[in-house]
C-alpha cells in the first residue's frame, strides 16, 4: 500500500462533525491493513477553511488525504488543484487525495456510493420517480448522477425551505448535464410524493431528536423506498413514519460505507480486498446497530 512510512494523517473536514462515523470505519480498515495512518475529525469554522487548507499545502503536513462534509462540498473547489472528470461535472468535492508534491485532488465518492447502496437494495432507478428533499452538497451529487446515468429516472421533482439554493443548483448545474428531467417546486406537496417511487431526504432534518417531519404521514404508500442519507440516528422521524405506512426504507450507512470504501481506494490507488471492506462495515454498522 502506497502509505507513508511514517504516520500518515487522513480525516474529515465539516461542522457539525460529531454524529461522524468516517474515522470508525477507516480506523477499523488502517489497522486491519497494518499502515502506520490514523483518521481524524477536523471540525472547521468557516472562518479556518482558507488557513486549514494553506497549511496543508505545506510540504511538512502529514495529512495526505480527506473527506469533506456539510458545508464544504463545494466551498473547496476553490482549493484543489484538479477535478476528476465526475467531481468537475457535479461541482462538489467529498475526497480530496495529496499527492506526494502537495497537489490537491478532488474526487466525488458520493455519487457512485450513493448508486451501490441503490443497488444493494435491488433498487432499479430506470424509469422511475423521483422526489428529493434538500438542495446541499449531497443533493447535488445525487441529482446530477441520476441525470448522468442511462439508466435515469422518468422525471425527478426537487424541493429546497430556500428556493433561491435550489435554483442556483439547477442554474449551475444545467451547465453541464442534461437537466431535463428536472423540475424544482416551492412546496413539499408538489413534489408528489404519493406519485412517487423513490423519496430521498438530503437535509439535515432528522439529525436532532426534536426536528419535525417534512414529509405529511399521507404521502408515504408501500410501493415505494425513502432513502434518508442521515445515518445517526439510525432512524430518523421520517423514516420510522415510512416504516409505519408500510413503506421500504433505507438510512445512509450504506452510502457513508461505499463512498468510503472509494475514497479509500483514491487514497492509497489500490482496490481494497473483502477482508477490509468487512472491517469498514462492521465497524460502522456495530455503532449504529441497535
Amino acid at each position: 500500500m502506497s502509505m507513508k512510512d511514517y504516520q500518515a494523517i487522513y480525516g474529515i473536514i465539516g461542522n457539525p462533525l460529531g454524529h461522524s462515523l468516517s474515522p470508525l470505519m477507516h480506523n477499523a480498515a488502517f489497522k486491519e491493513l497494518g499502515v502506520d495512518a490514523v483518521y481524524k475529525a477536523f471540525p472547521l469554522e468557516a472562518d479556518d477553511v482558507q488557513d486549514f487548507f494553506k497549511k496543508l499545502k505545506e510540504k511538512a503536513c502529514p495529512i495526505f488525504g480527506l473527506n469533506v462534509t456539510v458545508p464544504y462540498k463545494e466551498v473547496v473547489l476553490e482549493y484543489v488543484d484538479a477535478l476528476a472528470p465526475l467531481a468537475e461535472k457535479i461541482g462538489a468535492v467529498n475526497t480530496i487525495v495529496v499527492t506526494q508534491d502537495r497537489r490537491l485532488i478532488g474526487y466525488n465518492t458520493d455519487a457512485p456510493g450513493f448508486l451501490a447502496h441503490l443497488t444493494e437494495l435491488q433498487f432499479n432507478l430506470t424509469d422511475k420517480r423521483v422526489a428529493i428533499l434538500g438542495a446541499g452538497g449531497s443533493a447535488r451529487a445525487i441529482l446530477a448522477i441520476l441525470c448522468l446515468i442511462p439508466e435515469r429516472p422518468q422525471s425527478i421533482r426537487i424541493y429546497n425551505r430556500t428556493s433561491s439554493r435550489v435554483d442556483q443548483l439547477i442554474a449551475d448545474l444545467q451547465s453541464r448535464i442534461d437537466l431535463s428531467i428536472v423540475e424544482t417546486v416551492e412546496h413539499v406537496e408538489d413534489l408528489n410524493i404519493e406519485l412517487a417511487d423513490l423519496l430521498i431526504n438530503t437535509t439535515s432534518m432528522g439529525l436532532k431528536e426534536e426536528d419535525p417531519c417534512l414529509v405529511e404521514e399521507s404521502f408515504f404508500h408501500p410501493d415505494m423506498l425513502v432513502y434518508d442519507l442521515i445515518y445517526n440516528p439510525p432512524e430518523t422521524l421520517l423514516l420510522k413514519m415510512a416504516k409505519e405506512r408500510g413503506t421500504q426504507t433505507s438510512n445512509g450507512l450504506g452510502m457513508l460505507y461505499y463512498q468510503g470504501v472509494l475514497s479509500l481506494q483514491h487514497w492509497a490507488n489500490l482496490q481494497l480486498d473483502d477482508r477490509v471492506k468487512e472491517k469498514m462495515w462492521e465497524a460502522i454498522h456495530k455503532r449504529t446497530a441497535k
